[in-house]
């Protein structure tokens, strides 16, 4: 092999290489840009009671570890669907290298509803899941108050769904 074919070669491969690596880290998924919050102090006690959303969602999360969902639209590229689901579930804190974080199940599915406007129909959207998770993030506010949220859509986006505590009416 001359000089310039054995330094193509190396071209060839490290440019091979380079395709494959970026193919890699651009399918990471939609946790690769985010880590955690961090927090590490926040407490059931703290959490439990309600949060809602400007889209009328509401969240009730109780101190037994039960939960009542009402309009909780789907995270990540589930959003993308458009329904939303309301029933009973479950909820639990828990703690990693991130932060805390709210693992909230939906169980018991007693309705769905699609948001509007609605997205653009998806020919190839599944029926709405009649029991789901979501991840929520715990974070606190500059007020020291907690808020919930999650991720969703295209995660080069980094759109964020916030749950707030509950206003009293």
């Amino acid at each position: 092999m001359t000089g310039g074919s054995r330094l193509r070669a190396w071209v060839a491969a490290l440019g091979g290489l380079m395709v494959m690596l970026t193919v890699l880290t651009a399918c990471a998924g939609p946790y690769q840009y985010y880590e955690g919050t961090g927090l590490h102090d926040a407490t059931t006690t703290e959490l439990a009671g309600g949060w809602e959303n400007v889209e009328a969602t509401r969240v009730v999360l109780r101190e037994d570890g039960t939960a009542l969902l009402e309009k909780l639209d789907g995270q990540d590229f589930d959003f993308e669907d458009g329904w939303r689901l309301s029933g009973a579930g479950t909820w639990q804190l828990t703690d990693d290298d991130g932060g805390q974080v709210v693992r909230l199940a939906l169980t018991a599915r007693s309705r769905v509803e699609r948001r509007f406007p609605a997205p653009v129909a998806n020919p190839s959207a599944q029926e709405p899941p009649s029991t789901y998770s979501w991840l929520f993030s715990v974070d606190r506010d500059w007020h020291d108050g907690l808020v919930l949220f999650f991720m969703y859509g295209d995660p080069d986006i980094g759109n964020m769904y916030v749950m707030t505590r509950e206003t009293e009416s």
